[in-house]
């Protein structure tokens, strides 16, 4: 399957690309708009591209600079899936193993429950730097003599990323170490409770017995639901699943709950499913 590598210009994607160029992937740069100059990292960009005899995709958004973190990503990766889709390719991001860190200390800031514990586990989306350290990315640029632009939002105090970044710095090895230890067991549960749901619903059915979920302890009812939405393409916050887990238990048949502004969940007798 082709590759299509997020190359922003960073020094972790310019190794990432560095790495793979031999296996011709497709180099995608999405040019969020938030700083004046940003095209300029574009356009680093694409001279790598051209140097490596590469497919190069871009796309200019003006988001501004007052774009929240979430709406700069979420558009990222609707850039990156379209490309995706074009070549039917897969999405390759250069995260590595101190940004699971990252991820999973700003997690539990804002509170998580297990899943938050296990981030960057997309089975859409490969990362090949997973197992790589911060210090193996400036150890791998520096032997290879790599150029790399350096964003400057990486510093800015008015991201929850980076402020969390900078207060790692004097964690000790040791905690971050258990961090990456308790982040390969939940993956492994994540793993796990994925191919036990798999098998659930290995009829590919549009409709869910209730049963299943009438039969279960909350919390397990809320990850059946959780991954029967999510086969049809639906995501749900947490509140929005336990409704849901609710409405299928006590809902009379025919009665329906709305989901967003396209979907409903459908209860029947003996089956729920979206509409």
């Amino acid at each position: 399957m082709k590759k299509i590598l997020a190359v922003s210009g960073g020094i972790d994607s310019v190794v990432m690309l560095h790495l793979l160029k031999d296996e011709y992937p497709i180099v995608a740069h999405f040019d969020h708009g938030i700083r004046s100059n940003s095209h300029e990292d574009a356009e680093f960009v694409e001279r790598l591209a051209k140097e490596y005899g590469l497919v190069f995709e871009v796309k200019h958004a003006k988001l501004g600079e007052n774009c929240s973190e979430a709406t700069a990503r979420a558009a990222r990766y609707g850039f990156l899936r379209e490309i995706a889709k074009k070549y039917n390719g897969i999405v390759c991001v250069a995260h590595h193993a101190d940004d699971v860190i990252e991820s999973i200390v700003i997690n539990l800031i804002r509170g998580t429950g297990w899943r938050g514990l296990a981030p960057m586990n997309s089975t859409n989306i490969e990362r090949p730097l997973l197992e790589w350290r911060k210090s193996d990315v400036y150890r791998y640029a520096t032997e290879h003599n790599l150029s790399f632009r350096q964003d400057q939002t990486n510093t800015e105090g008015d991201y929850l990323r980076n402020r969390v970044r900078e207060k790692l710095r004097d964690l000790p090895e040791e905690s971050k170490q258990q961090l990456l230890g308790l982040y390969k067991k939940q993956s492994a549960l994540l793993k796990e409770y994925t191919e036990t749901m798999r098998v659930i619903f290995s009829n590919n059915d549009s409709h869910c017995a209730k049963n299943i979920v009438v039969d279960s302890p909350d919390e397990c009812a809320t990850e059946i639901v959780r991954f029967f939405l999510a086969e049809q393409q639906i995501s749900l916050t947490r509140p929005q699943l336990e409704k849901c887990v609710d409405a299928i238990k006590s809902f009379a048949p025919g009665k329906r709950l709305s989901l967003d502004r396209k979907h409903f969940l459908e209860v029947g007798k003996y089956s729920f499913h979206v509409i």
